[in-house]
């Protein structure tokens, strides 16, 4: 499989490629990521390799992340016409103003003018709400966002980081009301971050959004870079970001992925993405390289087929604790069809059940 095995993104028919690159790491305004030209590079390469989704924000790098795309991609409409960029709205880039961000009409509309000349573009092909915001209505979020689509400014509308019944009553205010809908969901998703398995992935799959995990590596931890025997030495670039995720469950599933590593002659980080690709429900991973070279190792995930066997092993030593009721619904299935097979589900007997007609009422 390589990058150019494209697959429509969601309940939409917008074709991204299985990987998408993100812009967080472009700029070194933050104190860490590529330089511009570095940023101009990891576009090539990528674009180069069969990539055309590039994932940005308007906070990223105060700014700076969309201003790069623009000056390298934006202003040359045969390149900018062949891409699906992706940038968000939320966050307030003029400190002092309660107007600055959020999802209110006017900020949003704002931010997608600011965001527009920036990326010296005309539209934004995908424009993501970069998380929920509490005081704003949800209805008119998806009312603005719908005037955004019908004035052309842009293509297609998603959720980042929002609770799943959040996004459902935005899912169920676009139906009745006719408004543009959600097409794709961006969460935080690894093997050290499956929590969202509890909730948002299932409802991603109900109502038709493609799911795009950011911190598929998990800032780093699963690169394959942090060892037991050097616990306490790592000096992440995301800081507590990774740290406060190098725990003694972690380093025993870096061993298992060590060990599936080399029997499939290839990389810890590799195999994190090739995990992370294969979950149901996922569409396109984003990467965050910040070198050619990690960009080029993450990609060739793309060739990398965990066994089954590989896989089971890595989800019991990642299983998390998900909310109630998951686990109850899981272990429901024996008084449903208790002793039967329902869609591949089989289900041993309730042992509660009634034993023939004369024990009913």
């Amino acid at each position: 499989m390589s990058l150019n095995h494209y697959v429509t993104l969601g309940h939409s028919g917008l074709r991204v490629s299985p990987m998408c690159l993100g812009a967080m790491t472009f700029g070194d305004d933050w104190g860490w990521g590529a330089s511009v030209k570095d940023s101009e590079a990891l576009i090539d390469r990528f674009v180069e390799r069969g990539g055309n989704f590039i994932d940005t924000a308007n906070a990223y790098t105060k700014g700076h992340s969309e201003k790069i795309i623009g000056d390298h991609v934006g202003r040359h409409a045969e390149r900018r016409d062949r891409l699906v960029i992706a940038t968000k709205f939320l966050s307030n880039l003029y400190p002092g103003d309660p107007n600055g961000g959020g999802s209110h009409r006017k900020a949003l509309v704002a931010a997608c003018e600011q965001s527009l000349r920036r990326l010296q573009t005309d539209y934004i092909d995908l424009y993501w709400m970069h998380a929920w915001d509490a005081s704003t209505p949800i209805d008119e979020t998806m009312r603005a966002l719908d005037d955004l689509v019908r004035a052309g400014k842009i293509r297609y509308v998603g959720f980042s980081d929002t609770p799943a019944w959040k996004c459902v009553e935005a899912q169920m205010l676009s139906r009745f009301r006719g408004y543009a809908p959600l097409i794709a969901l961006q969460i935080e998703y690894s093997l050290l971050q499956r929590t969202v398995e509890g909730d948002l992935i299932p409802m991603a799959r109900e109502f038709g959004l493609g799911v795009t995990p950011w911190s598929p590596l998990k800032s780093g931890v699963l690169s394959g870079k942090y060892k037991r025997e050097r616990h306490g030495e790592h000096q992440a670039g995301r800081g507590a970001w990774a740290t406060s995720a190098l725990s003694e469950s972690t380093y025993t599933l870096l061993e298992e992925m060590e060990q599936i590593a080399s029997a499939l002659g290839t990389s810890v980080a590799r195999v994190a993405l090739a995990w992370v690709q294969s979950r149901p429900g996922v569409s396109s991973t984003i990467l965050g390289a910040r070198t050619l070279q990690q960009l080029d190792d993450n990609i060739d995930a793309l060739d990398i087929r965990l066994d089954p066997t590989h896989i089971a092993r890595l989800d019991e030593l990642s299983k998390p604790s998900l909310n109630f009721p998951a686990d109850f619904i899981a272990n429901g299935a024996p008084f449903v069809h208790g002793g039967m097979t329902v869609n591949g589900r089989a289900a041993p007997p309730w042992p509660l059940a009634p034993k023939g007609d004369a024990d009913r009422y």
